[in-house]
Order: C-alpha cells, then sequence, then structure tokens
C-alpha cells in the first residue's frame, strides 16, 4: 500500500516512516525543505515538497495515495487558535479528494484534556459539542464521513524516548531556563505516556486493520504524576524542584499552566483488544532517567 504521510519529518514521523517501510509500504512523505527530502530518500520513502498551508500538495498526495496518515501540525503555541484552523483546513481539504474512495484516512488528535480531573478517557469517550479546545483534528475527521471520507483517529499521549517526550520536553526547556524544576500544588495530577516505538507500531495496525469511525488511543502508561517528572527533570538538570501555587505558577508555566495543572488521564484497554496491540516500551520515567540533559 502506498501511504501518504504528512508531518513525515517529524518526531512521530519518521518512526511511523520506518514502520510502514519496513513491513512492506511505501511512503509518500510530506516535507518543506531539501534535508527532509534527503531524510526521506535515505529511508527508501519518496518525498513530496509542500506543507501544511499548500493545500494543492496536499490535495495531490492524497490523491496520489492508497491511504493517509495525518500527523503534521505547526506547533507554534503562540499562535496555537491560528494553527488549529490551518489544521482543520488541511483536513478538510485532503477530505476532499478522499470522498468516495474508500482510502483509509487516520487523522491525529490529542488523548489530553478529553475528560475531567480524576477520569480516565476512554476510546469510547466523544468530544462535547461545546468543547473549548481549539483543536478540532478529530471533529473535523469525524465529520467529514458523512461526506464519504473513511475517516479513523488516533490520538496521542505524551510520546516519548530518551530525546522528546511530548509537553515535557517543553517543561525541560523551561526548567533549565528558570533554573528550577516547578510542579503545581502536591504535583499529585497526572499525563498519559506512550513510547514511540508502540506509536508507530499502533498508526501501521490501525491502517492495516482500518474501520471507519474508529478511536484508537496510542496510550501505554495511563498516567504519570507531575511530581515524579518534576523530581527527574530536577535530578537530570542538578536543579532544585520546587511546589507552585497561583500565580506565582502561572507565571512560571505561561501557556503551559492549564496543561501542568490538570489530569490528562486516557486508557488504551479497547484500543489494544482491537488491533492486538501490546505497548512493550519503556515507560517516560524510565527515558526521563536515561535521557542527555547535557544538550
Amino acid at each position: 500500500m502506498r501511504i501518504f504521510v504528512t508531518g513525515a519529518t517529524g518526531f512521530i514521523g519518521l518512526a511511523v516512516v520506518k514502520e510502514l517501510i519496513s513491513f512492506g509500504h511505501s511512503v509518500l512523505g510530506l516535507t518543506r525543505s531539501e534535508e527532509g527530502r534527503g531524510l526521506l530518500l535515505g529511508m527508501g520513502a519518496d518525498a513530496h515538497h509542500g506543507s501544511l498551508e499548500d493545500i494543492d500538495s496536499l490535495r495531490r498526495g492524497a490523491e496520489d495515495s492508497d491511504a493517509v496518515i495525518h500527523l503534521a501540525f505547526i506547533h507554534d503555541f503562540s499562535k496555537f487558535s491560528e494553527n488549529c484552523q490551518k489544521d482543520k483546513a488541511a483536513i478538510e481539504a485532503m477530505g476532499e479528494v478522499l470522498a468516495g474512495s474508500g482510502k483509509p484516512f487516520i487523522v491525529t488528535a490529542g488523548a489530553g484534556g478529553l475528560a475531567g480531573a480524576g477520569i480516565t478517557a476512554t476510546e469510547e469517550f466523544e468530544i462535547p459539542s461545546d468543547s473549548k479546545l481549539p483543536r478540532v483534528s478529530e471533529q473535523t475527521a469525524m465529520a467529514l464521513i458523512s461526506k464519504g471520507v473513511s475517516s479513523a483517529v488516533v490520538r496521542l499521549p505524551q510520546v516519548h524516548n530518551t530525546v522528546k517526550q511530548g509537553f515535557v520536553s517543553y517543561l525541560i526547556a523551561l526548567a533549565r531556563q528558570k533554573g528550577v524544576a516547578a510542579y503545581v500544588d502536591n504535583g499529585s495530577n497526572r499525563w498519559s505516556a506512550g513510547h514511540i516505538s508502540d506509536v508507530a507500531r499502533l498508526y501501521r495496525l490501525a491502517l492495516e486493520k482500518h474501520e471507519t469511525g474508529a478511536r484508537y488511543h496510542a496510550v501505554g502508561e495511563e498516567g504519570v504524576s507531575m511530581l515524579e517528572i518534576a523530581e527527574n527533570i530536577g535530578r537530570g538538570l542538578k536543579i532544585p524542584v520546587v511546589s507552585m501555587t497561583g500565580e506565582e505558577a502561572k507565571g512560571y508555566f505561561g501557556w503551559m499552566y492549564n496543561f501542568v495543572s490538570n489530569d490528562m488521564l486516557a486508557s488504551s484497554i479497547l484500543t489494544q483488544k482491537k488491533l492486538g496491540w501490546v505497548p512493550s516500551g519503556t515507560g517516560m520515567i524510565e527515558d526521563l532517567k536515561n535521557m542527555n540533559y547535557t544538550v
């Protein structure tokens, strides 16, 4: 199967491309640069020049392939709402090409913020129509089903290895800048996590066992405490670990405050049963203990 992968040269994208090729699929990877083109060609993939904002390039890539995995997102959180709308437009554009074709369209969404404090979101949890979250990847993908698009969604937790860890990478950079590793209140709130190798394998299985309307959770750990995350960041950077509350915490974390002060719990029991997917990668804390904090 020839698969068009957006975000193909990103952290998760490169792992997904490698996984697909190793199982006999061919990949057409979206890239904006010559460096990205070289990376893809070196892995045995074909390179497709374009970007999330180049709608025509997205349409061509989807049209020239047997399936689409949409991983791309512009991670500039100072323009988060604007970038969420660009993501929506990209999904709709590819959906126009895929309508009526039966081609699998796997769209990436988030596993965080789906449920309230202390509640573990399952795959059956649907995003409320009055959700305040600006990112509408999932809602857009699911709405396309009524237009003849064979959409499914993979919800991502904090995806990690010993180099990157989702939002935790921002916390490490922040702690390095501020000189302390902080957490909110008693740090008991938790985030779900998934190892990059498990996540890449899940995308392949979701493609090979494609089911229109399915929601999958790429979750290996349902919840890792913020206190434990902060303690390991502090240990790695050799800086103090402190609890913050109120305005002090908001000033330290900035745009991340609403994330670090809340639970982002999710399970993958239904995903594991449906796809025969068994997470086996190392846990987030183990990766944090083994990463190189000097770079």
